[in-house]
């Protein structure tokens, strides 16, 4: 009753605050969690793929593939269920993908062949697709411009948090009761939080009795459409997609920024053990310092293009990703012996690949505008994911045949290549950053 006559004294404008404080609280939370959890059956192969070598006796390009599988069918599944996620709703996407992710990890831990592995690995990509399409709508839905940056780095750090919970879980499962348990444990947890996130996620403000976002801070409405929620397909691709060529540099961009964040991602465990000498429990520690400050790295990226460079994302990304070349070559150059060194260098380089990774994100949700958010992000995500498939098959294929130094020089290359592709963007920023109603 007391609560009642409160809201009585409030004006709409304050409910409206009041309320979209508490829904976006909610949903960044639901969010980070939801997304983590991808991240728990997604990383369930590379954790247990050392202990699969040795037992099945299969060639690093044999693992590779299922790692190439992975990605191809993942990136052009983030751009298909992008298109889908903006026309339906976000929070059963979400939801359906989990529980997907999860079955396909827990039927991974009966499987004996190559074939197996691969097949279910693949499989899982399918689910794993339908994670971040609704992460962008979710964001851009209740977000604007101006500090989007900064909360997507926060909600982008449930990669990391993820990550370093199966890196260091599943290592510890893995030597105490085998590694088949590293895709049981895992899977029955996601199942449990995909039914924390039906329950706890909302589709968009409008969804709520709430205006939408551009209505509540007035801005620019770049869709032309503000009681129009879903888009049609021909609006995704010939308005929105197609003639979008800033869209197209980050794509780009990302293709190559993914060559080496999942080049670390898939093979840092073997690399590690192979060329610099590290043990399991090393490799695992290492590894989760690569995240740990990955997490760090997006979320300052993403403060750094709200604050410091005025939502040009492509520009603070440049800068991120220069500074990861000269990382890159030193870790290349310095001996497995100098493990504090590796150490602090393993910390930069996750910190400066993860900024551009978050704001390639950021930056395709924005081209891709409020209303085909999720097929922006997911278009950018297909180019990410086809980048690596080259860390997958083609980096084992390269360092089978020429060894790790070739290998690292391949992704010095490619760092060099995402910085050209960021510059080309150097000063775009989205229509609703430069346009006010």
């Amino acid at each position: 009753m007391n609560r009642e006559i409160k809201n009585s004294n409030e004006s709409a404008s304050d409910i409206v605050d009041r309320k979209y404080k508490y829904w976006r609280f909610r949903i960044v939370y639901s969010l980070i969690i939801g997304y983590a959890a991808f991240y728990l059956v997604r990383q369930t192969f590379q954790v247990a793929a050392p202990k699969i070598l040795t037992e099945f006796g299969y060639t690093r390009e044999q693992i590779g593939l299922g790692f190439s599988a992975f990605a191809i069918i993942y990136g052009f599944g983030k751009f298909f269920n992008g298109v889908l996620c903006d026309r339906t709703n976000a929070r059963w996407f979400m939801t359906i993908g989990l529980i997907g992710s999860a079955v396909c990890s827990m039927c991974m831990g009966f499987a004996n062949a190559l074939w197996a592995f691969v097949t279910l690995y693949a499989l899982s990509a399918a689910f794993q697709s339908a994670g971040w399409p609704p992460v962008s709508r979710l964001m851009t839905q209740w977000y604007s411009p101006h500090e989007l940056g900064t909360k997507w780095g926060l909600v982008n750090a449930s990669h990391q948090i993820g990550s370093i919970a199966i890196l260091m879980g599943g290592t510890l499962i893995a030597e105490k009761f085998g590694w088949r348990h590293v895709f049981f444990v895992p899977g029955i947890v996601t199942i449990i939080i995909a039914f924390l996130v039906l329950e706890r996620l909302r589709d968009s403000p409008r969804s709520l009795g709430l205006p939408s976002i551009e209505e509540k801070e007035n801005l620019f409405d770049e869709s032309g459409h503000s009681d129009k929620e879903n888009i049609t397909l021909r609006e995704v691709f010939f308005e929105h997609i197609l003639p979008n060529k800033s869209l197209w540099y980050v794509c780009f961009a990302n293709f190559f920024v993914y060559i080496v964040r999942m080049g670390f991602f898939n093979w840092a465990p073997v690399f590690l053990r192979e060329s610099k000498g590290a043990n399991g429990m090393d490799v695992a520690c290492l590894n989760s310092e690569f995240e740990f400050m990955g997490a760090i790295g997006g979320f300052v990226a993403g403060w750094l293009s709200d604050k410091a460079f005025g939502g040009r994302r492509n520009c603070t990304s440049f800068y991120f990703m220069i500074v990861l070349v000269v990382a890159l070559i030193t870790f290349w150059a310095t001996p497995s012996s100098s493990m504090y060194v590796n150490t602090c260098l393993m910390f930069a380089i996750g910190f400066f690949i993860y900024g551009p990774q978050t704001l390639a994100g950021v930056s395709g949700a924005e081209f891709g505008s409020r209303r085909a958010a999720a097929t922006g992000a997911g278009l950018t995500g297909t180019f990410g994911y086809l980048g690596s498939a080259i860390s997958g098959w083609g980096v084992g294929k390269i360092a089978d045949k020429w060894g790790w130094n070739a290998a690292f020089l391949f992704f010095i290359l490619c760092a060099a290549a995402g910085a050209f592709f960021f510059m080309l963007n150097w000063n775009k920023t989205s229509q609703r950053h430069r346009i006010r109603a």
